[in-house]
């Protein structure tokens, strides 16, 4: 389910939520509206916000904890594509053909994960020009000691910026936990509907859960997009990559 349609949904079913609030108060008898009532349905819709609000943070937390691993993963993979160019400088000319295929390798990377004129296929692919890479560099024929230390230590950093590759290739199937959400939506609508029962329908009532629907709608709109780094409007900045690449080849 995309974004904008788990959104709209949302906005839905809380909306739904005082609609069904306006209609029970219309209906319902007059001295089931007391203070006394008031008072208890008031202490209920208290708890219920506190139960709302640790389970929404939950949620927030999660999202925000995977963007910010796949941001730090990320830079620590550009790092390591700058450390192995630099590797491969020192071994000498014989490592161009393994330099050129990493430089291509950036340029291919940048145009999938932020592609503008379709985001929303932007993927990270565990393999394909990263094996290439690490095949030129084990077909190099080192002289000297030096030559096989620098060898070896490409070699590892190979491995570890394919691992990192792969670890985010794996983690992009992550998502906003169900059970969760639907947790959060069924309090929310209740707690619409709580609203309603308080005070009769008038435009300026109206107006305020609309308006209230639309912001709680908004927020898990957001926590949604943050599963979604590469594509949509909470994106990972390029620069990392875009630095890389130009450091590479120098």
């Amino acid at each position: 389910m995309s974004s904008l349609i788990m959104s709209v949904t949302i906005f839905a079913c809380v909306l739904g939520g005082s609609l069904l609030g306006m209609f029970v108060r219309a209906r319902m008898p007059r001295e089931h509206l007391n203070a006394e009532s008031r008072d208890v349905i008031k202490l209920a819709m208290g708890i219920i916000a506190t139960m709302t609000a640790i389970v929404l943070g939950l949620l927030v937390a999660s999202a925000k904890g995977y963007y910010d691993g796949q941001a730090r993963e990320l830079t620590e993979m550009s790092a390591k594509i700058v450390l192995l160019d630099r590797v491969l400088a020192h071994y000498g000319p014989e490592a161009n053909d393994a330099r050129n295929l990493l430089r291509r390798s950036m340029v291919v990377m940048l145009d999938k994960l932020w592609r503008e004129d379709s985001p929303h296929s932007s993927s990270l692919e565990p393999a394909g020009r990263g094996e290439g890479i690490y095949d030129k560099i084990q077909e190099l024929s080192p002289h000297t000691d030096a030559q096989r230390f620098l060898q070896s230590q490409a070699l590892n950093l190979g491995l570890q910026t394919a691992q990192t590759r792969m670890l985010m290739f794996e983690q992009q199937s992550s998502s906003i936990s169900l059970p969760l959400l639907m947790v959060v939506v069924f309090s929310l609508s209740i707690t619409f509907a709580s609203f309603s029962l308080h005070a009769p329908p008038n435009p300026m009532v109206i107006a305020s859960l609309v308006l209230c629907a639309l912001a709680v709608a908004a927020t898990l709109f957001l926590i949604q997009e943050m599963y979604s780094p590469f594509r949509g409007l909470i994106q990972i900045p390029s620069d990392p990559l875009r630095n890389a690449l130009s450091q590479l080849g120098r």
